[in-house]
């Protein structure tokens, strides 16, 4: 079989979750992707809103089942030797779509061959292939190597996905954790972590701050969390708005890697919002902002698919006068800027 060979390798990566416009929940997943020469493979899929199998959230046996299936040790789930590489982010129903392959040894090497859309059992591949993709030959020892560190991996991919509100606004930090953790983030609400056992500190992967703690407040919070050796990230809370806190503690919570990310970077200022991606993909760019009675006005500014580089969009000025700020959301990240005058 021929086919040249590329790189094979693992990264973290996400789905945000968020509090959309219209109201709706999108759900936080954490899982890791696959990179193919470099690049995650869920880029060259279009704008595709996916997951991997090889999901934090899964139960540790299925987790290691599906490496195990992906390793060739045990049977294909699909017809035809196919393996599910990527599916719906919400339920990982195989009836809302998922992308298979054909995954088989050649040698010692392993093939990843026929990518395509697939909604049941059996696919046509002349209908629903994605011909422009693959085959891949991946040398055997890579492979190998790359998905047996996740058996090995203490920490699954994604843990820590809790975090810790800190605010004076009691009534607002509960509306705000209720809407993480309908979205999957747990939330815990304090004053401070004052007497905190180290080992429930190490359950936090972020610590979000209401605009009212003062400074000497928020560094006695981090000495807590530096003197139990826990590293997190720490969120400035920009307006009391639960969509757009939910989007900046989604933003703080992503540990794949920058140069991995579709959405590399946001400015909004002058009228305009600076936008950049690196690959094909949906942006919806959202406008909060807080009038002089402090009430939340929320307008979708821009809805449509980019081309990789940077982009400048103008903005309904109407939508972010005053205090505003501006989200940006593709499928796999977020990101936050308060509007620049």
């Amino acid at each position: 079989m021929s086919a040249a060979y590329a790189t094979f390798g693992l990264a973290p990566a996400m789905r945000a979750g968020g509090v959309l416009a219209d109201g709706a929940y999108q759900v936080h997943r954490d899982f890791v992707d696959f990179i193919v020469d470099g690049r995650p493979l869920l880029f060259r899929l279009s704008d595709l809103d996916a997951v991997s199998p090889l999901a934090a959230d899964v139960p540790p046996a299925i987790f290691t089942a599906q490496v195990r299936a992906l390793l060739l040790e045990a049977e294909a789930p699909l017809p035809g030797g196919r393996y599910v590489v990527y599916g719906c982010p919400e339920c990982a129903d195989l009836a809302c779509g998922a992308v298979t392959t054909v995954i088989e040894r050649d040698g010692d090497d392993y093939v990843w061959r026929d990518f395509a859309w697939q909604t049941e059992e059996r696919v046509d591949l002349e209908l629903n292939g994605y011909h422009g993709i693959g085959p891949f030959r991946f040398r055997g020892e890579e492979y190998r190597a790359a998905l047996r560190s996740l058996l090995d991996d203490a920490e699954p991919a994604a843990a820590r996905r809790r975090v810790l509100l800190i605010g004076a606004r009691v009534a607002l930090l509960a509306k705000l954790a209720a809407a993480l953790r309908t979205i999957g983030i747990g939330a815990d609400i304090a004053h401070d972590a004052d007497h905190v056992p180290p080992e429930e500190l190490r359950a936090y992967g972020a610590v979000v701050f209401g605009r009212a703690v003062g400074a000497e407040e928020r560094a006695a919070v981090r000495r807590a969390f530096e003197r139990a050796g826990v590293s997190v990230a720490y969120v400035d809370g920009l307006a009391p708005i639960v969509p757009l806190l939910v989007a900046q503690i989604e933003h703080a919570l992503d540990r794949s890697p920058v140069e991995r990310r579709r959405l590399t970077r946001l400015v909004a200022a002058d009228g305009e919002a600076g936008v950049e991606v690196t690959s094909p993909c949906r942006v919806v760019l959202t406008a909060y902002r807080l009038d002089r009675l402090y009430r939340t006005h929320t307008r979708e500014l821009f809805d449509g698919v980019l081309e990789p580089g940077r982009h400048r969009i103008p903005l309904d000025a109407r939508a972010v006068k005053g205090e505003a700020f501006v989200v940006a959301r593709t499928a796999g990240s977020v990101l936050v800027e308060a509007m620049a005058r």
